[in-house]
């Protein structure tokens, strides 16, 4: 099967997260063989916390509050739950230019889009994955993530995806350092005081990734941040898939690679 539309998905409820990944697991197999179209998946989970493959255990402060799941995804330890918008984004980058960096750079381009339309603005930060906003509080001016991310790419397909906190309970952060981040907090629309309807993110999520990355495939064009450092650093392991589907070592995970950082 080829040329099949992208399927964009929102789910009601809550997803247990082991069900997601599995589901994410099957459906990215099966985009590889033809077997599926693209998928857009936008759900909430349960309260949990997922470790990345850069997890460092220091970083689980309350092991007991949560589940606590091994999310197979690039970076640390992060936290999903109710009020938080998940979108896993399952595409075919054989389709949209094999760019790992590129791939990255656009998903934070659409966060960044998609929060802008609520009148935040959300920015990019030198060796800190995710969006983040400034914010002023008794004369100092702190810096919040308000955007997660983290991904894996297996034979050119990706999967995981984004987070974006629409109004979650963020105390329920408080039992890891986000994305091995202690010096920089955690915030939300509903934190800085402007309500947002889960539908309408979905609906403006929508617009902003066909405008960036195209319901219809085609080759991801957006200017990464950094071309020159990019063009020089290592690709991580998961990023460099092999022609028989395993993943090649010979280029280990670093800690500070800022691509598969949460």
């Amino acid at each position: 099967m080829t040329n099949m539309p992208l399927e964009w998905r929102i789910s009601k409820g809550f997803i247990n997260y082991p069900d997601a990944l599995g589901e994410m697991e099957n459906r990215a197999r099966a985009i590889h063989t033809g077997d599926a179209p693209e998928l857009v998946w936008l759900l909430e989970h349960p309260p949990l916390y997922t470790a990345g493959t850069s997890a460092n255990p220091a970083d689980l402060v309350d092991p007991d509050r949560f589940p606590v799941y091994d999310a197979g995804r690039g970076g640390q330890y992060t936290y999903h739950g109710p009020g938080q918008r998940v979108a896993y984004f399952l595409l075919d980058l054989t389709k949209r230019g094999k760019d790992v960096r590129q791939f990255i750079y656009s998903l934070e381009e659409v966060m960044i889009r998609t929060i802008a339309r609520f009148e935040v603005t959300a920015e990019r930060r030198k060796g800190r994955i995710g969006v983040w906003v400034e914010r002023e509080e008794k004369g100092l001016v702190r810096e919040d993530k308000i955007g997660a991310i983290g991904v894996r790419v297996r034979q050119w397909v990706t999967y995981h995806g984004i987070a974006i906190n629409i109004d979650p309970d963020l105390t329920h952060f408080d039992g890891i350092v986000p994305c091995g981040i202690s010096e920089h907090g955690v915030t939300s629309f509903a934190d800085l005081g402007i309500p947002v309807k889960m539908n309408n993110l979905d609906n403006v999520l929508k617009e902003e990734f066909n405008d960036i990355f195209g319901l219809e495939p085609r080759r991801m064009t957006l200017e990464i941040q950094d071309p020159e450092r990019a063009n020089q650093a290592d690709m991580p392991a998961e990023a460099m898939p092999t022609a028989d589907g395993t993943q090649d070592t010979s280029n280990p995970i670093e800690d500070t690679h800022p691509v598969f950082q949460l």
